[in-house]
């Protein structure tokens, strides 16, 4: 599923344990892992209820420094991220923003292309890892 720029894919796994398995995926991939939050245990901490939702951050230089190389505004979307979540039917989902997307929301020509296509492909196959429907 692709809405507004962000893809979704179902994950057969929990939250907490289709993150973990993407932090695997993305470190055997070679990317570091720079951050990893649980927005559900923010909202607990404020006394506000949240269901499971957690965000990894992470990337490699090697592929966003093109990109802000480009337009160094894309910076605010580096390193790439995505959320698994669950909805309100107890389904979880893991999502990231599509790289075709980004590439037109901050105008990269073609000196980004190749990292643009190159980023797409990596996060699809680390994406459908994580969410257990293995695409490789």
């Amino acid at each position: 599923m692709a809405t507004n720029g962000i893809i979704s894919l179902r994950s057969r796994f929990g939250v907490t344990e289709t993150i973990d398995r993407l932090a695997e995926t993305a470190a055997r991939a070679g990317l570091r892992v720079f951050a990893r939050i649980d927005h559900a245990a923010g909202a607990r901490d404020v006394g506000a209820s949240l269901r499971p939702t957690e965000l990894l951050i992470f990337g490699n230089p090697r592929g966003g420094t093109p990109l802000m190389q480009d337009q160094q505004l894309a910076g605010i979307d580096l390193p790439v991220k995505a959320l698994a979540w669950e909805d309100a039917e107890g389904k979880v989902w893991l999502s990231c923003n599509d790289a075709h997307w980004l590439a037109e929301r901050h105008g990269l020509g073609d000196a980004s292309r190749d990292a643009v296509t190159a980023i797409a492909a990596g996060m699809e196959k680390v994406i459908a890892a994580a969410a257990g429907m293995d695409r490789s």
